[in-house]
């Protein structure tokens, strides 16, 4: 074969493969040039905005964020709402406590009255997580899940008695109905309705009397609860309030509660949810 003709024939066999190399280079070219331009190339070939993807990433950080610095504020405000007292703290030195602007606080609580309610309906949530436990506890005994709930209750308030003393009358209006379409009400409601079926479903087991009506029930236990603990902040506390709520526990059973769970028994259930590790 002439040396031309072997030269044409090579040029024929090595240009698809010169075309192949170009389509590749070209290719990563194009994929480089999308990704400069705000893309990522698919598994199947095809590109997508990298600009949706982080936006969300922005917003779920965004978000994060803003709940971190709402949860300081709150844990800075129960602080100095224990060592000061509600009516001497100001807005500025909440913010100052908590590391943030004023303007931030402001942001995220339009008053003190909201930073309040905000303290208070984490409280009664605390309480509600109780209920919840208390209910999911299908094996216990009502008498002995009430007496847990007033002594778990009457614990957690004597070991944080200075916070306590500073919102409970707060907490007492939410609980008493008298602080009327706020969150802390709203939090209030939830945990009556829990609190109605765990008394409810003590009377179908035939562990709590039928004779009473489970909403009076509900209405005694509040009223026991409320009354023990808010003499217990604000008079005479010589003895312990767990003590105490003891025997307000003993108190409602003895007109409540009837058949053989009704007495006393040995050690009860732990119904607490974990508490939020507080800094300072």
């Amino acid at each position: 074969m002439a040396f031309e003709e072997r030269e044409h024939v090579l040029g024929e066999v090595s240009r698809p493969r010169c075309d192949r190399r170009k389509a590749r280079t070209a290719g990563r070219a194009r994929r480089r040039s999308a990704s400069a331009d705000g893309y990522r190339s698919l598994p199947g070939g095809g590109l997508e905005s990298k600009f949706v993807l982080d936006s969300g990433l922005m917003l779920m950080r965004r978000e994060q964020n803003r709940n971190d610095q709402r949860a300081r504020i709150v844990e800075a405000a129960r602080r100095l709402f224990a060592r000061d007292g509600v009516d001497e703290v100001t807005m500025v030195q909440v913010a100052e406590e908590a590391g943030v602007a004023r303007a931030t606080v402001f942001n995220h609580f339009g008053s003190k009255h909201a930073l309040v309610e905000a303290i208070t309906e984490d409280v009664i949530a605390h309480y509600q997580g109780m209920l919840r436990n208390a209910l999911a506890d299908t094996t216990t005994p009502t008498p002995v899940l009430v007496r847990a709930l007033f002594d778990e209750m009457g614990a957690g308030i004597e070991e944080d008695r200075r916070f306590y003393r500073s919102v409970f009358r707060e907490i007492a209006k939410v609980r008493l109905g008298l602080d009327e379409g706020g969150l802390g009400q709203q939090a209030g409601m939830a945990a009556l309705e829990l609190l109605l079926k765990l008394l409810v479903r003590g009377q179908e087991r035939g562990e709590l009397s039928r004779a009473l009506r489970a909403e009076d029930l509900a209405s005694a236990f509040d009223s026991l609860v409320n009354g023990t603990i808010t003499h217990w902040l604000y008079g005479e506390a010589s003895d312990s309030l767990r003590q105490r709520m003891q025997r307000a526990a003993e108190v409602f059973l003895g007109a409540a509660a009837v058949g053989p769970t009704a007495g006393r028994s040995g050690r009860l259930p732990a119904l607490a949810p974990p508490r939020r590790l507080r800094r300072g």
